[in-house]
């Protein structure tokens, strides 16, 4: 599982210079493959329930599951890159909110606040707590800065699959749902708007969008809970 985080930690790192303005999606992605394959891994995304690429790149109000095309990034876009790699059995799974060129203030403390969200969900991400005390500490952070949560996609377990139990949802009451012990993997994923909670899915029948067409962010790493502090596994 480290080995298969730090893989699909580099794919990312891999393309964080790369964006920029006129660079196209579907460049990013074959940067991605190409990286992970490198690494005698294979792309977790590529195929999975008929996914056409190896990493969800997800622009502005897409929340995610974005499918990479010929688009061309513009300056100002924010950039969300969402990547799993699979090695020897085990899966990683990732993402960042990135920035192209200069992007408006409300985009910047969106994307912070959708990283420290991140964090405080995995600080409660230790033996003897619960899954709600994950949710519950993601969404008050993100609510009390003034942004919504989207309720219906959700952090999840992940290991020999890249979706397990037990679900985590970025909402909900502290101190309830399932408990946690040592050597469970989760993908915890904040994923928070700068409107209204409320999404729709494209016609692609993947892209997830605002309802409201305002600005969406996301942060995903793998942890794993240990007799200790949480890990995360998605780091070089």
């Amino acid at each position: 599982m480290r080995e298969a985080g730090k893989i699909t930690a580099g794919a990312i790192e891999a393309v964080r210079d790369k964006i920029e303005p006129g660079v196209t999606l579907l460049q990013l992605d074959t940067i991605i493959r190409h990286y992970i394959e490198k690494h005698n891994a294979t792309p977790t995304f590529l195929g999975y329930g008929g996914f056409p690429a190896s990493a969800c790149i997800s622009i502005n109000e897409q929340v995610i599951h974005g499918i990479p095309s010929d688009r061309a990034l513009e300056d100002g876009d924010i950039v969300k890159i969402d990547v799993g790699a699979c090695y020897k059995g085990y899966n990683g799974d990732m993402a960042r909110t990135l920035f192209c060129g200069n992007v408006s203030d409300q985009a910047k403390k969106l994307a912070q606040v959708c990283k420290e969200s991140f964090y405080k969900g995995m600080e409660k991400a230790v033996a003897g707590n619960r899954i709600g005390d994950i949710s519950n500490a993601i969404y008050e952070h993100a609510t009390q800065n003034g942004f919504s949560v989207v309720r219906e996609y959700i952090g999840h377990g992940v290991g020999a699959n890249l979706h397990e139990e037990p679900e985590i949802p970025n909402f909900g009451r502290a101190g309830r749902g399932p408990r946690l012990y040592p050597g469970m993997t989760l993908a915890i994923e904040p994923m928070i708007n700068a409107g209204v909670r409320d999404v729709r899915v494209l016609k692609n029948k993947w892209t997830v969008v605002t309802a409201d067409g305002m600005l969406s962010a996301h942060y995903e790493n793998t942890v794993a809970v240990t007799d200790a502090q949480p890990e995360i596994l998605t780091k070089i």
